[in-house]
């Protein structure tokens, strides 16, 4: 017989603005920004642009992308064009585009300073390895291992994050080749769904701690999700967990928290 233990987890205000599944737009600007010790350098995935010397990303992000392109068997012809960015490093970027590109391709292709997900280090834009790769719009083709790094892309946590259809939502332009780390089964969720970031956030909001969670089976898990909102004080919220399992706490930068539990169904077959 399995049986459950109760344990506790106290979830602070600051959580808010920190995790996978934080929401950065123009309407929800990053709050606090990564630590430098949460970055890893890109070293076993090739660039495919030369404009970012020391290309980082978050540490589980990147082993995902590297995971995702052994995959689709992408290496050779898929390339990051671009990874973590500063505050300064997205101010140069949107300054230079705004005097070369003009507003309207601006507005719709870059994020202003501190409304980037690049900042967080765990967005990311993909390539093709070719010469001449456009910086803010590089090509990703829709056929091959290119449709094959798309089509795998949930699975390995990864959304592509600005859709055609969603401009109205995210205020930016269809990017086929920018694509967010938010962790499974959320990405599979909004892929099945059809969800972009701005929904999903809105979506789980529906299910609270003490009404309707939302089940996901993947793979030898059940995931357990709801939705905790956050005020000025700390909460202290009682789990359920058997052997095995785990929590995974993120904020959504908007209001609260998203509680994420991994039960082991495998240890029931034990």
């Amino acid at each position: 017989m399995i049986t459950t233990a109760k344990n506790v987890i106290r979830i602070q205000p600051h959580m808010i603005h920190r995790g996978t599944l934080i929401l950065v737009n123009s309407e929800h600007p990053l709050k606090q920004p990564i630590h430098s010790r949460n970055l890893a350098p890109v070293e076993n995935i090739r660039h495919a642009s030369t404009k970012e010397q020391n290309m980082r990303l978050e540490r589980t992000c990147l082993q995902q992308l590297e995971s995702l392109l052994m995959a689709c068997r992408g290496k050779e012809q898929i390339g990051i064009v671009s990874g973590y960015r500063t505050r300064l490093e997205q101010k140069r970027i949107y300054d230079q585009s705004y005097e070369e590109n003009g507003p309207i391709f601006t507005a719709s292709y870059v994020a202003r300073p501190g409304e980037s997900e690049h900042q967080t280090g765990l967005a990311v834009d993909v390539g093709e390895l070719k010469e001449g790769v456009d910086y803010l719009c590089p090509s990703l083709p829709d056929h091959g291992v290119y449709a094959a790094f798309r089509r795998m892309a949930a699975e390995y946590g990864f959304i592509q994050r600005y859709r055609e259809g969603k401009e109205h939502l995210t205020h930016i332009a269809c990017e086929p080749w920018h694509f967010r780390y938010v962790g499974v089964p959320h990405a599979i969720i909004m892929e099945q769904y059809g969800l972009c970031l701005e929904e999903y956030i809105e979506y789980m909001q529906q299910f609270t701690q003490n009404g309707a969670h939302l089940f996901k089976k993947h793979k030898n898990d059940l995931v357990e999700m709801y939705f905790i909102e956050m005020g000025k004080e700390e909460k202290e919220v009682a789990i359920d967990m058997k052997p095995g399992s785990r929590v995974e706490v993120s904020g959504n930068n908007v209001n609260g928290c998203i509680v994420t539990i991994f039960h082991d169904q495998g240890q029931a077959n034990r």
